[in-house]
């Protein structure tokens, strides 16, 4: 007979931020432990609110499975001496199994113990198991309290752990599990009994905790839309605000706050930022798409006092918005452009100057950009005219204030100061994109900005050697060269970012051949790895990853470009044909020590036609090459399956003669050597 499995662990507050990822590993670690433990059970499920997390384990066996192995042990002649009795070794490997040295069974020269173990009652085993799966959870910042050793992320509180209606008994911090648990913090009195796993839900719903996030997830969202459809307009919902609020509340209740009207003169993002960043509020849009003087939020709680609660709100948004306008309309006092000299004032990084030391480098690198992009005169100007003003916004008032608004206050500022449209954007789109999923850049002066500012961030830092390891990368150097990867692609540039790399080192003024080859190289492998995250990411198969990536990845697009030729030819019947004539190929190829091709060499009609379906490759391929038509290019590829197969079948190639067996390494090597600026082909696992 089977039965659920409930542990809650209760606690103080657990950070928002910590709870999806802590929620999917206790069911990870669950799941391996149970299996560690040969127990089986059904649906494993993870349940969480600010004040708890919990495992619930469905149809669970009250009994170990048993355990059946044949283990090997030593050779015959070492586990019994002369005489047939058992030495030392024996019976040290049957002691070590559990069984009688008689137990011993002798096979292929070797002997093998037989174990079997019984499954034990699992009703005793999960008082080691629970506290051992409670310990292996990590968090970004644990803490201990009193005099305990344990670290967990907030201190613990209680502990619930039943096995159907039995309690499971342990104790872990100084709490003793037990079959009770605690509901709302002012909306509840007291211990709340659980009789069984199974009313676990009902129960803590009778006392104001909605146990499943995904339950609170619909019922915030429905709410909120509901009230912004009441207020004549819909509520833009940003999920990941809607998930930190689901982890904020344990019983929600979403209610409908007002601001004054004349706030609404202020940039929309400047009300929405306090609104979204710092109270968690959710902003309202009429059919227009312009703001409403309304706002959403979630209590945690019901509807009772709720005006005192919007009146609460209301008065600490006003607050927020009256600051916000006050700096609005300082800095409207001071034109953008007349802040960047007190950007002398802010450092940019540790022994590399100051923020307007990276403007000046801004402006010369994205005037560099510009050019290899081949961008008109007055779109790489604009592009220099928007690195001079990227990083001026970071001294006004409002930024300061609300550093979530850097160019976006940079942008409304440089419109108010008269520049134009298009440098105003680039401002503001220099900063995209700013996290996974986000918006990349679409003016060419926005992306010439981007690219720069980035590669400056990137060639800077690496030249501290402060290169992003394992999980650590506190100047987000990854997300930024990943952004300048999309931006590439997405924007179709053809470019070198070795060369672009280079100039950024030498705007840095960082000296030394033997550093400055090490840099360069670093930052291409930096970059390499970006470009195989993103190939991955679009469905490119592993090895024809590997494929491209074995050739030139300096200017991304063309890589990307070879990539989906490849993904698209490379999996037909006629490539992997191809893949496995040209792997033959290579092989030989590799003993080859010249490159010149006789025919007055030829001995067999294989390597003639060998050689003219060469011929006729090359010329296809290089026109080809050219048009960076790749997928036309590897279709060419294919068609010399045939002429080597056949080749292989006429010729012998490792032969005594010195000169022909060179000459037809050589013509291997050249057939090899068709695709080797676009993917190395050998790389492809044929399927």
């Amino acid at each position: 007979m089977a039965k659920n499995l409930l542990l809650e662990i209760g606690s103080e507050e657990i950070p928002a931020k910590f709870m999806p990822a802590a929620l999917a590993q206790l069911a990870d670690i669950a799941k391996a432990k149970l299996a560690e433990r040969r127990i089986a059970c059904g649906e494993v499920q993870t349940f969480g609110t600010p004040r708890r997390l919990a495992l619930l384990v469905r149809e669970m066996a009250e009994q170990q499975a048993d355990r059946h192995s044949e283990n090997k042990g030593p050779a015959v002649k070492i586990a019994f001496d002369a005489d047939g009795k058992p030495t030392k070794a024996a019976q040290g490997f049957a002691r070590g199994q559990g069984i009688d040295v008689a137990q011993l069974v002798v096979r292929d020269g070797y002997v093998y113990a037989a174990v079997h173990e019984a499954g034990q009652p699992v009703a005793g085993i999960l008082p080691e198991l629970l506290p051992e799966i409670i310990t292996a959870l990590n968090f970004p910042k644990s803490m201990r309290w009193g005099d305990l050793d344990l670290r967990f992320a907030r201190p613990i509180r209680w502990l619930v752990a039943l096995f159907g209606r039995e309690v499971v008994p342990f104790t872990l911090a100084e709490v003793t599990a037990g079959d009770a648990s605690y509901g709302h913090r002012f909306l509840s009195k007291g211990p709340v009994k659980l009789a069984a796993a199974e009313e676990y839900f009902v129960r803590m719903t009778d006392h104001h905790v909605m146990v499943d996030q995904n339950l609170r997830r619909q019922v915030i969202r429905e709410q909120v839309e509901k009230l912004a459809v009441q207020q004549g307009g819909t509520a833009v919902i940003d999920e990941d605000l809607l998930e930190e609020v689901v982890f904020l509340v344990e019983y929600p209740t979403a209610l409908c706050g007002r601001f004054e009207d004349k706030y609404l003169a202020l940039p929309a993002e400047a009300v929405i930022t306090p609104m979204r960043e710092h109270q968690r509020y959710f902003p309202v849009f009429a059919a227009d798409g312009s703001l409403l003087p309304v706002f959403i939020t979630v209590r945690n709680g019901g509807q009772d006092y709720i005006d005192v609660v919007r009146r609460g709100n209301e008065r600490v948004l006003k607050a927020r918005l009256a600051d916000a306008r006050f700096f609005f309309e300082e800095d409207k006092k001071v034109a953008l452009a007349e802040r960047v000299e007190k950007l002398k004032t802010v450092v940019f990084q540790e022994g590399l100057g100051t923020m307007y030391d990276k403007t000046v480098r801004l402006e010369k690198l994205a005037a560099k950009i510009a050019t290899a992009a081949g961008l008109p005169k007055a779109e790489s100007a604009a592009a220099e005219r928007g690195a001079h003003l990227a990083k001026a916004d970071l001294v006004t008032g409002m930024v300061c204030e609300f550093t979530e608004l850097q160019g976006v206050m940079g942008r409304e500022y440089a419109k108010l100061g008269g520049e134009k449209p298009v440098v105003a954007e680039a401002v503001y789109e220099h900063y995209l994109p700013r996290f996974a999923g986000d918006a990349l850049p679409q003016t060419p002066a926005g992306r010439m900005v981007s690219i720069a500012d980035k590669l400056d961030n990137i060639v800077a830092t690496f030249s501290r050697g402060l290169i992003p390891t394992g999980s650590q990368d506190p100047y987000a150097l990854r997300r930024q060269a990943l952004g300048i990867v999309n931006i590439l692609i997405d924007a179709r540039y053809h470019m070198s970012l070795r060369e672009l790399a280079a100039t950024a080192t030498d705007l840095l003024a960082i000296a030394g051949e033997e550093r400055r080859a090490k840099l360069a190289e670093d930052i291409s492998e930096f970059f390499r790895l970006r470009l195989k995250n993103v190939l991955a990411d679009e469905g490119v198969r592993y090895d024809m990853v590997d494929a491209i990536l074995a050739t030139a990845t300096d200017d991304v697009y063309d890589a990307w470009l070879r990539a989906k030729a490849l993904a698209e030819v490379g999996a037909t019947e006629a490539m992997q044909r191809a893949v496995e004539a040209l792997t033959r190929a290579g092989n030989l190829a590799k003993n080859a020590t010249g490159e010149t091709i006789d025919p007055a060499l030829f001995a067999t009609e294989g390597e003639k036609a060998l050689y003219a379906a060469l011929d006729s490759a090359r010329r296809e391929i290089a026109a080809k090459s050219a048009a960076r038509d790749y997928a036309a290019v590897l279709k060419t590829m294919a068609g010399l399956a045939g002429p080597i197969d056949a080749f292989f079948v006429q010729v012998m190639v490792m032969v005594d003669d010195l000169a022909v067996r060179e000459n037809r390494l050589a013509l291997l090597k050249a057939i090899t050597s068709l695709t080797a600026g676009i993917a190395d082909l050998t790389k492809i696992v044929a399927v």
